[in-house]
């Protein structure tokens, strides 16, 4: 039970930290919006989807996996700055799990990137987008375990390159690639076969695509559920590592 009173303790305390800077919240915003109305239109001509309802269902998981894959590697960044201003020095000193410290930030990077989704589905459905309630949900439960993924990721390169500068460079250098095979922007079925055959070894591939069939409607086809389950997967075994390096290098 402490490990997730704990948990619990720094999830507050990191969420309290946004409510005060809804400027910051904000912003995150502007980039998936901006990409929703400029790049769906461009999908809908090169895909040759018949309506904007289609090609925002084949879009809007995009912009899921990109926020997942992006916004959760370069939390890194905000792991850094804790370390820099001595937040995290302040807790270790305290009676609260080692563990925690990291769980708890990373439920609250589930929590910001989730209601960056539902503020993109809200407007796309404006737009037109169709999609059940149920399916919405079990897309975000993906999602969460994508940002568990990416989050752990970031924090890793983080604590093994602790300079803001490499770390940019070595982010990008990773993330870029990794959301291409993901088929962030154009899904990968329409790649050569070379690339498809790379992107089976991308579990962010199988999260995309997953939550690309859920908007669709085919929540029960086997894509869901091993999408869901290597997600899962990959999400619970890079955690676990990520809790060891972490209780390591702040120890």
């Amino acid at each position: 039970m402490k490990p997730a009173r704990d948990t619990w303790l720094i999830f507050q305390y990191e969420v309290a930290l946004l409510v005060r800077n809804p400027v910051n919240v904000a912003i995150t915003l502007i980039q998936p919006i901006t990409y929703l109305l400029l790049f769906t239109p461009f999908l809908k001509s090169v895909m040759h989807v018949s309506s904007y309802s289609n090609a925002f269902q084949i879009y809007v998981p995009s912009l899921f996996a990109a926020m997942g894959v992006f916004n959760g590697m370069f939390a890194g960044f905000t792991l850094l700055a804790a370390l820099r201003q001595g937040v995290v020095t302040r807790h270790r000193v305290t009676p609260v799990s080692r563990v925690s410290l990291l769980l708890g930030r990373v439920l609250t990077h589930m929590l910001l990137i989730g209601f960056q989704a539902v503020v993109v589905t809200v407007a796309a459905v404006a737009l037109g987008l169709r999609v059940q309630p149920g399916s919405f949900l079990f897309a975000l439960v993906l999602l969460s375990l994508m940002v568990v993924l990416s989050v752990s990721i970031g924090y890793d390169l983080a604590l093994l390159v602790p300079n803001e500068s490499s770390l940019g460079t070595l982010l990008n250098s990773v993330s870029q690639p990794v959301s291409l095979l993901a088929g962030v922007l154009i899904p990968v079925s329409v790649a050569p076969l070379w690339v498809r055959n790379v992107a089976d070894w991308n579990p962010f591939a199988w999260g995309t695509n997953g939550m690309r069939a859920i908007f669709q409607g085919h929540i029960g086809t086997s894509v869901v559920w091993q999408g869901s389950l290597i997600m899962a997967v990959v999400a619970v075994v890079t955690l676990v590592l990520s809790s060891r390096l972490f209780s390591r290098e702040i120890a």
